[in-house]
């Protein structure tokens, strides 16, 4: 069966996320956006584990359902349209902090686990070795390579995938934290990875570029720290609904085909695509920043270097090569973000969140509407203008001012001119 995951998110335990990004509400949302697989996020934190033991059932082999009195709780706010069997799977992030080749790493990874019982066993060797109690991401001074090693050694069916990889900051392939080459951060233990994170910033073709990431297949995945950010981005399968079938298609990308592809954010949206200076609000192309030899040229210090520049400096291939291992992808914006620039108001505007109500009860889930739905019927829920956003979307026509430290970058899909035209012809439609 084909079904979307996205299993890198984070829960209300986790810093900066928000306050009702609990099971409850990523289950309902996840019928909202068309997810069926979501990763529980944050299991080494006991609190947040503690509730996983009690709201989640078992359901398939490593896969577990929100137990009924809980999805009871925001079943009034479900459209029938939506309505879909949720599953999670046992997920978090670690961020790795250590020393390695002289210079301080800093690196995020995701953990899957097939079963409590695993779970555990991660929870209870992290414990030991920081704290694991003050954040559901912990920050552990620990070398991924060891963490690695703690996974594989939970059960057979326990995986790592480090997390965005091109992020700057936090990542296995990042300018400022990461590594030249992915054999340098997991060591002798690398060919147990199996898979790489694109992250919001990256594309497939980008990763395509570097034969070193050839072994591997890509995953992508939104990164939520709330509830409505579930979905941004997702990995695609068409096998068995099961932690194992999963773990099949990963693992044994060559030779299983249950992995079908991608679902991403356009990179120039991502918040670290271009390099930049987020105090001084420069985003520069990193032609700009070789010109201004590294340098903000507004106060003269250096600017943060992005993924695309990253990338274009270990890149072995020119852009258009395929991976060996390739699969389709689409780019897609956020439904609420192209509402939002139909109405000309903010994606969080009372505005834009009641039509997006409205579009999920008479159409479907997001991801439906965003891939799927024929734009005719898009266009009787919707109107014209919406119809014609998604179009160009779904074309790749439309503009971005690129994201750069720390800031996302901004779509444009219609000039003011534009928009007036679609308008006026569709009021003459109906007159």
């Amino acid at each position: 069966m084909k079904f979307y995951a996205d299993v890198h998110l984070h829960s209300y335990y986790s810093r900066a996320t928000s306050k009702n990004l609990n099971l409850e509400y990523l289950n309902l949302w996840g019928q909202f956006k068309g997810i069926q697989v979501i990763g529980t996020g944050d299991f080494t934190h006991p609190a947040w584990f503690t509730e996983l033991e009690t709201k989640l059932e078992p359901a398939e082999p490593g896969l577990f359902r929100l137990k009924k009195e809980f999805r009871d709780a925001t079943c009034d706010e479900l459209p029938p349209a939506c309505a879909m069997d949720i599953r999670f799977m046992l997920t978090v992030e670690i961020s790795n902090i250590y020393k390695r080749l002289d210079k301080v790493r800093k690196v995020h990874n995701c953990v899957f686990a097939p079963s409590f019982e695993a779970a555990a066993r991660i929870r209870d060797r992290l414990g030991a070795i920081g704290n694991i109690r003050s954040d559901g991401r912990p920050i552990l001074g620990l070398d991924s390579r060891d963490l690695l090693e703690i996974v594989l050694e939970s059960d057979p069916l326990s995986y790592l995938i480090p997390a965005h990889i091109w992020t700057p900051w936090f990542s296995a392939l990042g300018s400022k934290g990461g590594f030249d080459r992915m054999e340098d951060c997991f060591g002798d233990l690398t060919p147990h990875v199996f898979a790489c994170e694109t992250g919001l910033s990256s594309d497939p073709p980008m990763n395509w570029r570097l034969s070193q990431l050839d072994p591997y297949v890509l995953v992508s995945n939104g990164d939520a720290h709330s509830p409505s950010k579930l979905g941004r981005e997702a990995t695609v399968y068409d096998t068995e609904l099961s932690y194992p079938a999963i773990y099949r298609a990963l693992k044994d990308h060559t030779t299983d085909p249950g992995l079908k592809g991608t679902v991403e954010f356009f990179p120039d949206e991502g918040k670290y695509h271009y390099d930049g200076h987020r105090n001084c609000r420069t985003r520069l192309h990193p032609r700009e920043t070789t010109a201004h030899n590294g340098l903000c040229p507004v106060c003269g210090k250096p600017v943060t270097v992005g993924v695309l520049a990253r990338v274009e400096e270990l890149a072995d291939h020119p852009e258009g090569r395929k991976s060996p291992n390739w699969r389709p992808y689409h780019s897609l914006v956020p439904l609420a973000e192209i509402i939002a620039e139909t109405q000309g108001v903010g994606p969080n505007s009372k505005r834009v969140q009641n039509i997006y109500r409205k579009l999920l009860a008479e159409v479907g889930n997001e991801l439906f509407i965003l891939l799927d739905c024929p734009l005719e019927r898009v266009q009787k829920a919707g109107g014209a203008l919406l119809a014609e956003a998604i179009r160009r979307m779904r074309a790749g026509d439309i503009h971005i001012a690129s994201g750069y430290d720390g800031e996302f970058g901004t779509i444009k899909i219609f000039s003011p001119e534009e928009k007036q035209s679609i308008l006026a012809a569709e009021q003459l439609t109906l007159f």
